[in-house]
């Protein structure tokens, strides 16, 4: 037993002294000259030695220490000689290692590159991510070398488009060649500006390369506004799915009493308010819980809005039915009001509402096509609450009333229908959704007193385009006009879409003034 542990223990001094990084290497790590000092980054990156990784690592932290011929490694207490790892007495006069931008980049390369064998398969798979840009072509070996190694089917495709990088500027045409070939699947941004100067007959000789960058930019190129496209398309729905959460209560109110209510847009800053309270509440009584405050505040800020549209109704809009001119003013007074308070409560700034982190990051499902984990559930948010909202329109006794006083008020009161319970109740339930919108853009948009401004003519467009009182228009028109929208933002600027939006409606309306969805009735059709 003791010959078998003396055996180990040799064996395993052996392999840490030919494990040692090399001395001199060490040494010029603290040259005057940069390029010294990457060359022996390089070298011992190659080594793929965890020596060498602890070594490149204080340097990179700017604890590498240099006092004559001896380099040593002081993490502020203990001081080590670097190349034996031993303890050491740091002499006074030791100079720390400058450590500049440049030198920076290749460290953060070097350190990834070790980084690719390790036995983790996340640390591999997070290194050869950040080596997709900048790579050297001095770590063209190790990235070789942790290419054939690699068996992961994620991280391989990693390795060979970083080999490829690394090798873009070598002195064989046919290495070259391979590389814009394995580049070309890339299609990235900053793959097309690699490849961009290998087009140039001054910069590229070899004319097969020269084509093959060619094609490989006419790929990325097309697969790139393949993802701005649908990035737009993405955008506009998250925007569109706003949009229907602001216009759902809308056309509910404006449906039932034709009001317009100039005050919608405050109910959104009613519903994002509440989200802000609740996450100041968790963070200050539930600290542990805070990820959980959105869930939370979504029921409190239906009731809220709910709550304060009751109140708008009874008091105000209640003795103004059928008086537009003064519906319109004294609706544009109350959202004065609650603008003020906000003010007075929660200050003239914005507020911050932070994402809980079950929607921070995102899916990445192109180079230049990420979808944020917070638009993404905004959508489906919007979705779930659109078909509660259908639910309820069609299935129960409310909704049947709801829809009767939308189609024909006079005969629904002829026939029972409590139509002034019915007013308050869709007043109630349209702005209580309107909070419910405002939750949802407070995880996307400043929170603000006057951040409700900006979504109430875009709702009325949405209303009046969808068709009065009709759940399937307000669905096509809100998500049309935020597609279109965005679609136009990136093409002509958010101010001449805005025009062009507005001019389309307008010819619309003149068209087909009853909107998408016509309202169904005697009344209706009179």
């Amino acid at each position: 037993m003791k010959k078998t542990l003396l055996t180990f223990l040799l064996c395993a001094s052996t392999l840490s002294a030919l494990a040692a990084p090399d001395p001199t290497l060490v040494r010029q790590l603290a040259a005057d000259d940069n390029t010294d000092k990457i060359e022996a980054i390089q070298k011992l990156a190659l080594t793929a030695d965890p020596e060498a990784a602890r070594i490149l690592q204080a340097m990179a932290d700017e604890s590498l220490f240099l006092a004559g011929e001896q380099v040593f490694l002081f993490d502020g207490e203990l001081a080590r000689d670097a190349i034996s790892g031993a303890e050491a007495e740091m002499p006074e006069d030791a100079e720390s290692v400058t450590v500049n931008n440049r030198l920076r980049g290749e460290l953060a390369n070097a350190l990834a590159a070790l980084r690719l064998f390790d036995s983790d398969r996340e640390v591999r798979l997070k290194a050869a991510g950040e080596l997709q840009t900048n790579v050297s072509s001095g770590m063209a070996e190790i990235l070789a070398r942790a290419r054939d190694q690699e068996q992961d089917a994620a991280i391989k495709p990693l390795l060979v488009l970083a080999h490829a990088q690394a090798t873009l500027g070598d002195t064989d045409p046919a290495v070259r060649l391979a590389a814009v070939n394995a580049l070309a699947a890339a299609a990235s941004p900053a793959v097309r500006g690699l490849l961009l100067p290998l087009t140039d007959p001054s910069i590229e000789a070899d004319a097969m390369v020269r084509d093959a960058a060619v094609q490989a930019m006419k790929s990325i190129e097309r697969t790139l506004a393949w993802g701005d496209t649908l990035a737009g398309i993405f955008s506009g729905l998250s925007l569109g799915s706003i949009l229907l959460l602001a216009a759902l209560g809308l056309a509910i109110t404006y449906g039932v009493m034709g009001i317009i209510n100039m005050a919608h847009g405050e109910l959104l800053m009613v519903g994002a308010y509440t989200a802000y309270v609740m996450q100041s509440l968790f963070r200050s009584y539930l600290p542990e819980w805070i990820d959980w405050y959105l869930p939370a505040a979504i029921p409190v800020a239906f009731f809220t809005a709910a709550a304060v549209g009751v109140l708008m109704e009874r008091t105000v809009i209640r003795w103004l039915y059928g008086r537009t001119l003064e519906t319109l003013l004294a609706t544009w007074g109350l959202s004065l009001v609650l603008i003020q308070s906000a003010r007075v409560i929660f200050g003239a700034q914005n507020v911050e509402v932070s994402n809980p982190s079950w929607m921070s990051g995102g899916v990445e499902l192109l180079p230049n096509l990420i979808l944020p984990w917070n638009r993404v559930i905004i959508i489906g948010f919007a979705l779930f609450v659109l078909f509660l909202v259908w639910v309820l329109m069609n299935k129960t006794r409310l909704g049947m009333f709801v829809r009767a006083v939308t189609q024909n008020r006079p005969m629904a009161g002829c026939v029972g229908v409590p139509t002034s319970r019915i007013d308050t109740m869709a007043f109630a339930l349209g702005a209580g959704i309107a909070g419910l919108g405002g939750v949802a853009l407070s995880q996307i948009s400043n929170v603000g007193p006057d951040m409700g401004q900006g979504y109430i003519v875009d709702s009325f467009m949405v209303v009046v385009v969808g068709g009065v009182g009709q759940l399937a228009g307000a669905v096509w028109a809100a998500l049309g006009l935020g597609i279109f929208s965005k679609l136009l933002e990136g093409w002509a600027g958010a101010v001449i879409a805005k025009i062009a939006i507005l001019v389309a409606i307008i010819i619309f309306i003149q068209k087909r003034p009853q909107g998408i969805f016509a309202l169904k009735g005697r009344f209706a059709d009179q």
